[in-house]
């Protein structure tokens, strides 16, 4: 039996066709929600209505799911959802009213529900890969800069939509996924990934897939990076590789154009210490590079992005002192650097010496690199710091190899070598020091990329993708960057 006609619907003076369940007026619809006076003048009904045809859709593709056969033949049901999710996702944009309403209809449920059907349909059509696009910018629309929303998205998804969103092969299902979690996530929350560490890890091998994609970014910089607990539980499960990639990140964190704040600095003294204890305990582990081409493997890369992270953090004042005490740090440094010039002696090493290492020139090979991070680190780490110079000191002259490399060594070969004036950041007291950030930082951008052979991914403070209204494929379009403190996304206007 044909369903009754329903009355024709009234959106701010213009008649809506009946029933809605046709797929032209749900497109009628959708545009329509692109202007904010319609969307603030939407009747609830209209949202009834939206949801009607979502559980009936939801029913079909269930039964497709246990009859694969049937797969195929859906594509009517899958114009229809999309075009439900473009409208809801539509509606949301700037509307507390339309979220809240939504919501109350525990929309949010049925969404969910059905997107994790998606998941299971043996086809590859391009139509349900347009439907959970949408599906995911409803989802982050519904919860843009509405505490209640994100709290019903969060309990609905977390944590099987997430993990099966991040490992999905469509890059923009990552990306939609990634922002819902940067819009949903507060500390809270964050100790539910302490629970469910596989997930955080997803987000470190979503950035690890598609590094061009900022929304991984921003979940990492701007969320995981605010909890140092969820940071050692995640460090500690991290493959080498992974661990690269989040280093990396953290780097990105210090030299972003958001200086550390007042409330960033005693989170990063906790990342100072798992970076300092982690390089302390590993970084022997470089000795074992025998040749060039073995400067790939993971785990020496790892050790050689710590470093990399413990040299900038020793250019941040703040950090610096705390460090500077770090408990046999300087020592495993100059040790390690003692080793290392041991290990050159060997003409066949990837140690062996190659000349003077500049501070300021590009490093060719991972092994000059390494060591002239060892050196900055040294330089930093007795800094103003009378004990530490002692050390240093006390280092150059028991092991006589180290005079021509050991910044802490006043000779003037030293200052030839490392090319940096005299008023060295280890000098002896009594002597002009000059400013760490002016001396050392400054040398960062000729040093960052070329060690290890794995780039830096820059501070990203430009344009980023999230949803837009009119998109019909569930694409992004442009947008300024949303901050953590804006809860939530805008979603995007016609254009």
């Amino acid at each position: 039996m044909a369903a009754p006609r329903l009355p024709p619907a009234r959106l701010s003076g213009v008649m809506l066709p009946a029933p809605i369940q046709d797929l032209e007026a749900l497109r009628a619809l959708t545009a329509l929600f692109k202007e904010q006076r319609n969307r603030e003048t939407a009747p609830r009904s209209i949202f009834q209505r939206v949801l009607g045809i979502l559980k009936k859709s939801s029913h079909d593709i269930e039964l497709a799911c246990r009859e694969p056969s049937q797969a195929e033949s859906l594509g009517s049901s899958l114009q229809l959802v999309t075009e439900c999710f473009r409208c809801l996702r539509n509606a949301c944009i700037e509307c507390t009213l339309n979220q809240d309403s939504i919501r109350n209809l525990d929309t949010i449920a049925v969404a969910v529900d059905l997107i994790l059907l998606f998941r299971e349909l043996q086809t590859e059509q391009e139509s349900l890969l347009t439907a959970f696009r949408c599906g995911l910018q409803f989802l982050g629309n519904v919860a843009s800069r509405n505490e209640e929303s994100q709290s019903a998205v969060w309990a609905r998804a977390f944590p099987e939509l997430f993990f099966t969103c991040l490992n999905h092969h469509d890059k923009k299902i990552v990306a939609y996924c990634s922002m819902i979690m940067f819009t949903t996530l507060n500390m809270e929350r964050m100790r539910e990934l302490q629970e469910n560490l596989n997930v955080a890890i997803g987000v470190i091998e979503a950035h690890q897939v598609q590094p061009e994609s900022e929304w991984p970014f921003l979940v990492v910089t701007d969320h995981f990076l605010k909890d140092p607990e969820l940071v050692k539980a995640m460090f500690a499960k991290l493959s080498n590789q992974e661990r690269v990639t989040f280093l990396d990140l953290m780097i990105a964190k210090i030299l972003s154009d958001d200086s550390l704040t007042t409330d960033d600095v005693p989170v990063f003294l906790s990342h100072a210490e798992l970076m300092a204890g982690s390089f302390v305990d590993n970084c022997r582990s470089v000795l074992k590079i025998t040749s060039e081409h073995q400067t790939e493997d993971e785990e020496v890369l790892a050790v050689i992005r710590l470093l990399d992270v413990l040299c900038e953090m020793t250019a941040n004042n703040d950090l610096l002192v705390y460090l500077q005490g770090y408990p046999g740090l300087l020592e495993r440094v100059i040790d390690l650097l003692r080793l290392v010039h041991v290990a050159g002696n060997d003409t066949t090493s990837p140690f062996a010496a190659a000349g003077c290492i500049k501070a300021e020139c590009d490093v060719s090979s991972v092994a000059d690199g390494f060591k002239s991070h060892l050196l900055r680190l040294i330089g930093n780490l007795c800094y103003k710091n009378k004990e530490n110079q002692d050390k240093s000191h006390h280092a150059c002259m028991v092991e006589p190899g180290l005079d021509s490399t050991t910044p802490a060594c006043q000779s003037p070969h030293l200052h030839a070598c490392l090319d940096i004036p005299a008023t060295c950041p280890c000098e002896r007291p009594g002597r002009r020091a000059a400013d760490p950030g002016q001396l050392w930082h400054r040398r960062q951008q000729p040093l960052s990329d070329p060690v290890g052979g794995v780039c830096h991914p820059k501070p990203h403070g430009g344009q980023q993708p999230k949803p837009e209204s009119d998109r019909r494929d569930g694409a992004a379009g442009p947008g300024q960057r949303v901050r953590p403190h804006q809860a939530g996304l805008r979603g995007g206007k016609a254009g």
